[in-house]
């Protein structure tokens, strides 16, 4: 049966344009848009009307940087599929690109096949992955060409966490080598993790064990030499490289050089770097263990070099890193060793308000946010145009959006599968009302009415900024 939805009277919003317009849904496609008032838009019928009056129609967000009960630190992540892209769903996200792992030893199909099983038939919202290369061999390297056109067409590599997911140079430079041959993209951790156990070993000799201390041995010149470091390796291969979570001003001005030579090089930030910081990270009694992440939380200062770097266009993308340890029973496997906290924020649920607060405190033009949260990413990773916009034909992945509610971020009311709020008590302007995916409705004026299994994996083509 054809079902026809319609969605009339809101402002609709894309990276590219805004218009007071009508859109027409069938079977799960954006059929058209039409002027709000106009014969086109009046001719139209449909089983179902939405009413967007004095409202955002806006594409459904695109976060490409979550990780759903990934293994770390001897625990996993606390959202599954299930309730992770549910929370995305409430937050006005409707794609979530997760992180499937290879494990040392173990070939990427492995790894592929794990995570392929983790996410089938429980996701409220579509899906796509990357794959995490923590072993770069011969036949790790043939694999990747057979990924890209199984429609995995990026791979993370890590300067970091030196024994479990670290790459060295040379194996950084063989994968970048071989991306560049089949069209794949490098996503770079970009710390020096060989340097910063260092640091780590003689700040715990010191009795230094709070979670402050995460973030000085994590030192912002050491994230900044990894990025200069992978920017030069991805030269000398002739490859592209996207940068994952640029927390420091350093790093920032190592990826705006290279891209005023016209390299291929991108740069995604979060909102953790863009609303916290050190601060956060030195509150007493452990409760800066909350917010251990990494790349770490930056003093307050770096904030203002990351809000440039999006109006500028040095850094593209604004990804959650969502990765939830919940504060009782996990974080506190480090008291007493800040080295021992598991690393992750959660943070899927809140993307789309926070980048809306910064539209309304002058950092970004709506389209702007529209553009790093939806469009980019989508592009970034071979999504477009059938997600991260709305035009015809692309999928019915549709927010409405009221730019004129408050609300407070709290743990009592969000949906993650956490017990803390990263943002907690955090009042913010605007707040999604109704969510389809493609062209179902997920939620429906602040309800959840979707359900598990509606969400379908959904491969990508290459990085489309490079053809």
């Amino acid at each position: 049966m054809s079902t026809r939805t319609l969605i009339r009277g809101g402002l609709v919003v894309t990276a590219a344009d805004e218009v007071h317009a009508d859109v027409l849904i069938e079977d799960g496609r954006v059929a058209a848009l039409a002027a709000h008032g106009s014969d086109a838009a009046a001719g139209w019928t449909a089983d179902r009307t939405i009413d967007a009056t004095d409202r955002y129609v806006i594409p459904g967000g695109v976060d490409a940087h979550t990780h759903m009960e990934l293994p770390f630190g001897g625990t996993f992540a606390s959202d599954t599929f299930e309730t992770g892209t549910r929370a995305a769903a409430w937050g006005g996200t409707t794609t979530v690109v997760d992180f499937a792992v290879q494990t040392v030893g173990r070939t990427l199909r492995e790894g592929l096949d794990t995570w392929y099983a983790k996410a089938d038939g429980v996701c409220a919202i579509d899906y796509a992955f990357h794959m995490i290369l923590s072993d770069v061999n011969a036949h790790t390297l043939k694999e990747m060409d057979k990924l890209v056109q199984e429609g995995i067409s990026s791979f993370k590599l890590f300067m970091a966490y030196p024994g479990v997911f670290y790459s060295d140079d040379g194996q950084i430079l063989r994968a970048m080598q071989r991306s560049a041959e089949n069209g794949g993209l490098i996503m770079m951790h970009a710390e020096n993790g060989i340097a910063i156990d260092v640091l780590v070993e003689q700040a715990l000799a010191r009795g230094e064990t709070d979670p402050r201390y995460h973030g000085e041995v994590r030192k912002a010149l050491l994230e900044a030499e990894a990025t200069h470091r992978a920017i030069q390796l991805a030269r000398v291969a002739g490859a592209p490289l996207y940068v994952v979570h640029v927390s420091a001003q350093e790093a920032v001005a190592e990826l705006a050089a290279a891209r005023d030579k016209g390299l291929p090089v991108f740069g995604e930030t979060c909102p953790q770097y863009l609303f916290l910081s050190t601060d956060n990270l030195a509150e007493p009694d452990f409760e800066g263990a909350k917010y251990v992440c990494s790349t770490p939380l930056r003093p307050k200062e770096h904030q203002a070099a990351l809000w440039r770097g999006l109006r500028t266009n040095d850094l593209q993308v604004v990804s959650t890193d969502h990765c939830p340890f919940c504060f009782t029973g996990q974080k506190d496997l480090g008291r007493g060793d800040f080295s021992k906290i598991p690393n992750g924020l959660p943070g899927v649920e809140n993307r789309m308000d926070l980048l809306h607060q910064a539209v309304v405190d002058g950092h970004i033009s709506r389209r702007r946010w529209i553009e790093i949260a939806c469009a980019t990413p989508a592009r970034m990773f071979g999504l477009y145009p059938q997600k991260g916009t709305l035009a015809p034909g692309a999928d019915a992945d549709v927010v409405v959006y009221d730019p004129h509610a408050t609300q407070t971020l709290s743990a009592e009311t969000h949906h993650m599968n956490v017990d803390y709020s990263a943002y907690e008590g955090r009042t913010v302007t605007g707040q999604v009302e109704t969510v389809l995916s493609r062209g179902e409705v997920v939620i429906d004026q602040r309800k959840y009415v979707g359900r598990a299994g509606h969400g379908v994996f959904t491969p990508r083509s290459t990085c489309q900024y490079l053809n």
